[in-house]
């Protein structure tokens, strides 16, 4: 099932409804204590004050409200996997397809845009090509030219990724905006008001080399040297552009 052809004529929701924040996972209590969580610094990076912003905390067991009672929804990244289905997620996908239905305007960051192609009918898995971490380049695809959430964007940009799992089939009927070197679903359409992004918009370049030097090890043992990662990562301004971008188109 895909989000254009479950997408009904519904009333909007008012503009001082407030931005819902699916809060789907953190980082380790270090960094959330230096850098905030997920949901803030997702928050933070769409410029959205705390009046006009609900945060709902699904992985912690919180339930989502209707979606009418919502302009728009973001959905952050997680240290969960989608594959995981675990019981929040497989709710949380559920709401996301009676969502759609309402033409509620949504954009899913790294396990959000992976949970958005799994409630339409994608495919998600881990990433053939392998562990993904740092600053890379995403480019746009041609048919990205008409769209207007990133008429804005160049051709390429760079912007953080740290992820295992990636949307391996997308949904049908979504369109393919934009690829990064590891992953050719980078960024998708799902609905003319429903995109998703691989990358993390609401990352800073401090938060991404923290990440690197606390997981080292790990990342040692994928075959990734964390000081080479962390001398590549650079601001990146476009991508977080793209998600005020989509508020201000969308919302």
């Amino acid at each position: 099932m895909s989000a254009s052809a479950t997408a009904s004529t519904s009333a909007s929701p008012s503009n001082s409804a407030p931005v819902l924040i699916i809060h789907t996972g953190d980082p380790n209590d270090d960094l959330k204590h230096s850098y905030g969580s997920y949901a803030k610094q997702l928050q933070q990076a769409a410029g959205l004050a705390d009046h006009e912003t609900e945060i709902v905390s699904v992985f912690q067991g919180q339930y989502l409200r209707e979606p009418d009672q919502y302009r728009a929804v973001l959905i952050t990244g997680s240290p969960t996997m989608v594959t995981d289905l675990v019981e929040w997620s497989e709710r949380t996908a559920e709401w996301l397809r009676r969502a759609a239905q309402r033409q509620l305007p949504m954009f899913g960051v790294c396990y959000g845009h992976q949970l958005l192609s799994h409630a339409f009918g994608g495919k998600v898995g881990y990433n053939p090509a392998g562990r993904v971490a740092g600053t890379m380049t995403v480019k746009k695809h041609p048919v990205a030219a008409d769209e207007h959430l990133l008429h804005e964007a160049p051709d390429s940009f760079p912007a953080h990724m740290l992820h295992s799992q990636v949307v391996l089939e997308p949904p049908p009927g979504a369109t393919i905006l934009a690829s990064s070197p590891m992953d050719p679903h980078h960024m998708l359409r799902l609905a003319p008001n429903i995109f998703s992004a691989q990358f993390h918009p609401e990352f800073s370049s401090d938060f991404v080399k923290a990440h690197l030097a606390w997981y080292r090890e790990i990342y040692s043992k994928c075959g990734i040297d964390t000081d080479v990662m962390a001398g590549q990562v650079s601001d990146t301004p476009q991508s977080a552009a793209i998600l005020r971008r989509f508020l201000y188109l969308h919302a």
